[in-house]
């Protein structure tokens, strides 16, 4: 394994290759957003192209999310993954933070050897487009589009609920695609829930969505679905069986999922009773 280099926002588009090989829905905007509130390890090539990556998201003082390791077909087996992810482990212990990821069926086992244990499952949702059903929010919930006043309220809201310290995270996702961005209230004007999404290269992913109930979050998915065309990708907890049910009735299909993990306690994170949707693997 060659140097391990800093991979900055100024190199995402040189750097975006990487997860198109893989086949991944990130697109340069979502690298150049990481790589400025994380920090980016990669591996350049004699060539001057980079032939690996990795990636350490801060979510708080006491957690951060590792993801983006990438390596390209070529330069597979020569153990550039498992350094990178051992230099985004070190980086964490020397913050004093739990590392958080999720792991694919293949990765897992690798990261069991590493001291991650499992918190909960999490199946991958692919929806062509959604069928003209209305599902309305229980009585005495609005659902109504996002709107700036609303931003900082988002993350006071989010953070005991998901685990995670990321008003960075949810500030971009809002004023990113505010047509995709909706807020659940009740009739008295306390925020219940929201749902947030992005642009992909291949599909429109769709999370987080965090709320009060999961009828809630299915009346904000159904509305942040129709708000845009398709495709969609939706990250679920495999908790929540009306989702489940509603996603199958759209004709949506899970070909894999993920199981959340951590490197020692994170307070709430194992607990996804109120997280329906996740920002996705690399945004935890």
């Amino acid at each position: 394994m060659g140097p391990i280099d800093p991979i900055e926002a100024a190199h995402a588009e040189a750097v975006w290759p990487l997860s198109v090989e893989a086949g991944w829905n990130q697109n340069v905007a979502d690298w150049r957003f990481m790589l400025a509130a994380g920090r980016g390890f990669g591996c350049v090539g004699a060539d001057g192209k980079w032939q690996a990556s990795s990636l350490v998201l801060p979510l708080g003082q006491k957690l951060a999310w590792i993801s983006m390791v990438l390596v390209t077909k070529d330069r597979r087996r020569f153990g550039l993954g498992s350094g990178l992810l051992k230099r985004c482990i070190a980086e964490v212990r020397d913050a004093d933070a739990v590392a958080g990821l999720d792991a694919t069926e293949a990765g897992r086992p690798i990261y069991l050897k590493l001291g991650f244990h499992d918190l909960y499952a999490i199946a991958r949702w692919h929806l062509d487009r959604v069928n003209d059903d209305v599902v309305a929010p229980p009585s005495g919930i609005v659902v109504r589009p996002f709107v700036l006043a609303d931003l900082p309220r988002l993350a006071t809201y989010d953070r005991p609920r998901s685990g995670m310290e990321r008003p960075t995270i949810l500030a971009h996702l809002a004023m990113r695609q505010p047509g995709l961005a909706f807020v659940a209230e009740t009739v008295s004007g306390r925020l219940a829930g929201f749902a947030l999404g992005r642009e992909g290269r291949f599909a429109t992913s769709l999370g987080p969505v965090v709320a009060d109930s999961e009828v809630i979050a299915l009346a904000l998915i159904a509305r942040a679905t129709a708000a845009t065309p398709g495709p969609f990708i939706l990250d679920v907890p495999e908790a929540h069986r009306e989702i489940r049910a509603w996603l199958e009735a759209q004709g949506a299909v899970s070909p894999r999922g993920y199981m959340r993990m951590t490197l020692g306690e994170a307070k709430r994170l194992d607990d996804p009773s109120h997280v329906f949707a996740l920002a996705g693997p690399e945004l935890g």
